[in-house]
């Protein structure tokens, strides 16, 4: 054998070495927040009883137990009846499908307004800037409550209805926040270049500019979810939201309003889900601000 093949390879210097990746590196900051894995551990099981409630609900929603009318919990029933005898415990999981729909997807549809407003509004400038900062401005101007209940009086209580009105109310937020970032973002060496390279603005806005701003707003939406079920629970508690017979939490309590001291647990049972899955979401975008800091260090541990 030659010398040369003999010969030991050598080794790249620490610096150079394989690094974890971005993303290894942001779900290490966000683990050393235990608060944050609880309230995501909580939404996780949320979500499968959101999407399997057939399965986990041990009766039907709509099922009504004669001579069962706001009977206390059971073992066959751990939360009780409500004030037509329907299954308190049901109802809940069936409800939390109700809360995540609207929340997830009000979310997304203010998500997608509220990055291209901005980016639009940040990149461009000039009086298409002044013109959306002022939509921007006036939207947030009006409590956001009021029109949402105004809304949904004119177009008719639905789910799709209080879906569509708190994704078109609540990009507002966004909007502003990701067109702070972009004005600074745009005099950048990488957008320089690729405007210097031929990009269109639509190709600098979408591939190079918002990829960068999406750190903020993940956090925010993280945020929002929880703010955005609220909405939807105040809806549904005023009748404006989700419709009879469908279960929501927020219908659960205008149900059990009238009956708080004869049968407190039928709005005991969904202020409570409501109370801990806002705090879930909270606590999730507490810890995800950490992680997608770029000033946050990682810290190695020895165990």
């Amino acid at each position: 054998m030659s010398r040369e093949a003999a010969a030991p390879i050598p080794r790249l210097p620490a610096a150079y070495q394989a690094r974890p990746s971005e993303w290894s590196r942001g779900w290490r900051r966000f683990a050393r927040y235990r608060p944050g894995l609880v309230g995501l551990a909580f939404i996780l099981v949320l979500l499968v009883l959101a999407i399997f409630p057939d399965t986990f609900a041990p009766h039907p929603y709509t099922q009504i137990f004669r001579g069962m009318r706001g009977a206390p919990p059971t073992w066959g029933h751990p939360l009780g009846f409500d004030h037509i005898g329907r299954d308190v415990l049901s109802r809940i999981i069936w409800g939390s499908r109700v809360a995540l729909i609207v929340g997830l997807l009000a979310t997304g549809i203010a998500v997608v307004i509220g990055v291209a407003v901005g980016a639009i509004a940040g990149y461009v400038g000039g009086w298409v800037d002044s013109v959306l900062s002022r939509l921007v401005d006036t939207l947030m101007a009006y409590p956001l409550l009021v029109l949402l209940i105004t809304l949904a009086a004119v177009l008719g209580p639905s789910l799709v209805t209080v879906v569509v009105i708190i994704g078109l109310t609540t990009w507002a937020q966004y909007a502003r926040v990701v067109r702070a970032d972009v004005l600074s973002l745009r005099e950048r060496e990488f957008v320089l270049a690729a405007a210097a390279a031929g990009a269109s603005a639509a190709r600098i806005i979408f591939r190079h500019v918002v990829p960068n701003v999406m750190g903020p707003v993940i956090v925010l939406a993280s945020l929002g979810i929880g703010g955005i079920i609220l909405l939807e629970s105040a809806l549904s508690f005023l009748g404006l939201g989700a419709q009879p017979p469908t279960a929501s939490w927020g219908g659960m309590l205008a149900d059990g309003r009238a009956f708080i001291l004869t049968y407190p647990q039928i709005a005991i049972a969904p202020g409570v889900m409501i109370s801990l899955t806002v705090l879930a979401f909270n606590l999730v975008g507490d810890g995800l601000r950490d992680a997608l800091d770029p000033r946050q260090k990682d810290v190695t541990i020895n165990r």
